[in-house]
């Protein structure tokens, strides 16, 4: 894949926002905190697995170096160095060195009998906030306009809400099936007047039942990785969210309309393995867009 661009890097639960300049001078730091903010207040994902430092920079505007460690390093390279003062292990002449030319180079002290661990949690800071102060900036004034950043203030407990650790992104079937509305549950897209104004949805209570029946199965069964086509299929995003609707339509392809988070599934199938290859052939094209509207 190509022409991707990474906001955020690092491993999950110790996220930090990249360190990009080019990111930087196009302010897309601000649209980054926009996005978040909106997304909270209109029901959508949250950003899952931000590290706990950052989260507190987001919201206080200060950090303590009790929520740092080394895994919040991004970069591997400086997380290896920065790690070799961690404890009292004798280092050698090399490592010294390795140490003391990145400390120069953030105009930090070199190394000395005595400031072992301050240099320790002057580099780490350094890595994980110093070099990002402008990210969190960004971020920050993106969740201001939407009045989201005055709310972390007053309830900071609410960055659970808004930034929630990676565990809870973990896709199961109950948690998919905790979000979607079947056909009939919702009085709205049961209505004879929508059913008059789809040609092509189902006329069958039978098949109906059946398709349900079908597409149930196969959330309760699939694997992790199918979970996550799903849900990328259907929604456009790869962790459920808000109310996933279900609709049956007479015959045709499997497929969704993202926007709406709608997927439309085809009631013809007699049996269950002609239904799940189908769905597990259009579901593979999630990445692709094939099947979305």
């Amino acid at each position: 894949m190509t022409n991707v661009t990474l906001l955020f890097e690092g491993e999950d639960d110790h996220l930090l926002p990249s360190t990009s300049e080019s990111i930087i001078d196009i302010d897309l730091f601000i649209v980054a905190g926009r996005i978040i903010g909106h997304s909270f207040l209109h029901g959508g994902p949250p950003l899952y697995g931000l590290s706990e430092a950052v989260v507190q920079m987001v919201v206080q505007g200060t950090a303590d170096m009790s929520s740092m460690t080394v895994r919040d390093v991004a970069d591997f390279d400086l997380r290896g160095t920065i790690k070799m003062l961690d404890g009292e292990a004798e280092l050698t002449g090399a490592e010294v060195d390795q140490i003391n030319q990145l400390a120069l180079s953030w105009d930090l002290p070199p190394l000395s009998s005595g400031n072992r661990q301050y240099l320790y949690q002057k580099l780490l800071k350094h890595a994980v906030l110093v070099r990002r102060s402008r990210q969190v900036k960004q971020i920050r004034k993106g969740l201001k306009e939407t009045n989201v950043l005055p709310m972390l203030k007053e309830r900071p407990d609410t960055a659970e809400v808004l930034f929630p650790r990676a565990a809870s992104a973990v896709l199961t079937a109950q948690a998919i099936l905790s979000h979607v509305v079947w056909p009939g549950k919702d009085d709205d897209s049961n209505s004879e007047s929508d059913r008059d104004s789809d040609s092509n949805t189902d006329s069958s209570p039978k098949k109906d039942c059946r398709a349900e029946e079908f597409l149930r199965r196969f959330i309760e069964t699939a694997s992790a990785t199918s979970l996550l086509q799903l849900v990328q299929f259907w929604t456009g995003w790869n962790i459920p969210t808000g109310t996933m609707t279900v609709k049956i339509e007479a015959e045709g392809l499997l497929k969704a309309s993202t926007c709406f988070t709608t997927l439309y599934v085809p009631g013809h199938f007699q049996k269950y393995h002609d239904f799940y290859n189908h769905v597990a052939y259009c579901i593979s094209t999630s990445n692709s867009g094939f099947g979305q509207i």
